[in-house]
């Protein structure tokens, strides 16, 4: 497979091949404050075109296709919308933070692979300097149905203080402990299957550790299913993560490294994740996802710089 991009200078790049858009990556949004600006991934298709994320839904307009989240950052809310307050649920604050691009730093072909590299710099609602992050994102060819995507992103502390990330549930909610690379899957996929190491099921799975997770979703018109599975990296913070995962209200999936223990960032210091996401065609069954993700762990393994 051969990539093709197209890059809107100043708004987004846009990789494809075979005469599939295969996904746009929009890093200089023109999000609502409310929202917490940042940068995301929609839409997302498989090599057949079929789509696979869902950009902007009424029951969550914060949520956009994959896009790294963070809901608890000291006292940020760099996911969107309200925050989560014990003892009075959810909350409009004023502290709705923006991961705002600076510098594109890299932008590469190389026939079965394409590599991005940004640097960004997230603020508090009022403008306060937080964190300076370096991120990249690599497009690889897997095989003839499937590709994968390569996140990776260095956080550094700028913000004068240390800083706790958390979720939710480290705030005092039972198992909503969201927060992390997000993402969300189109209307059709709800009630999809949900996939852990130890096998297929539902929400139940929801709050699991383990090392990936799948989902496997239908789509409208078609009636044909696409899978798509999540590869958290062995060296990440917190790895195997707990899942924050959903298909009974929506689709959803989620490596949270916070879920239900807070991270702490010192003042200065870096935090660096890593994720594959693998994006295939067709459902593959239990053994076929497992197998997908073997190919997102080749795909970290062959690396991409930050």
């Amino acid at each position: 497979m051969t990539f093709h991009v197209n890059h809107e200078l100043g708004r987004s790049v846009t990789v494809g091949s075979e005469g599939v858009e295969l996904f746009v990556y929009t890093y200089r949004p023109d999000t609502p404050v409310l929202e917490s600006p940042k940068p995301y991934l929609h839409p997302i298709r498989t090599r057949g075109g079929a789509p696979v994320s869902l950009f902007r839904p009424h029951d969550h307009v914060w949520h956009k296709g994959i896009a790294w989240s963070l809901p608890h950052v000291g006292e940020h809310n760099f996911w969107g919308g309200p925050t989560y307050v014990h003892g009075s649920f959810y909350v409009q604050l004023d502290n709705n933070g923006s991961a705002v691009h600076r510098e594109m730093t890299r932008l590469e072909t190389t026939g079965d692979r394409v590599e991005l590299g940004h640097t960004l710099d997230w603020s508090s609602q009022a403008g306060d300097p937080v964190i300076e992050e370096r991120r990249s994102l690599a497009a690889v060819t897997v095989d003839d149905d499937t590709w994968a995507l390569v996140f990776d992103t260095a956080m550094t502390n700028v913000s004068g203080t240390a800083l706790s990330f958390g979720s939710p549930t480290t705030k005092g909610r039972e198992n909503a402990g969201y927060g992390g690379l997000f993402w969300r899957g189109p209307r059709s996929f709800t009630g999809g299957v949900i996939q852990s190491p130890s096998g297929a099921g539902g929400d139940e799975l929801r709050g699991t550790r383990a090392e990936w997770f799948g989902f496997r979703g239908r789509h409208d018109e078609t009636g044909d299913w696409s899978t798509i599975v999540m590869v958290d990296d062995a060296a990440n913070p917190q790895h195997p993560p707990q899942w924050f995962a959903r298909s009974e209200d929506f689709a959803c999936l989620c490596p949270a490294p916070f879920f239900s223990e807070e991270v702490e960032l010192p003042r200065g210091e870096t935090l660096r994740f890593r994720y594959a996401v693998v994006v295939g065609d067709g459902d593959r069954g239990d053994d076929g996802t497992a197998l997908l993700a073997a190919q997102g762990r080749a795909a970290l393994a062959d690396g991409v710089p930050a």
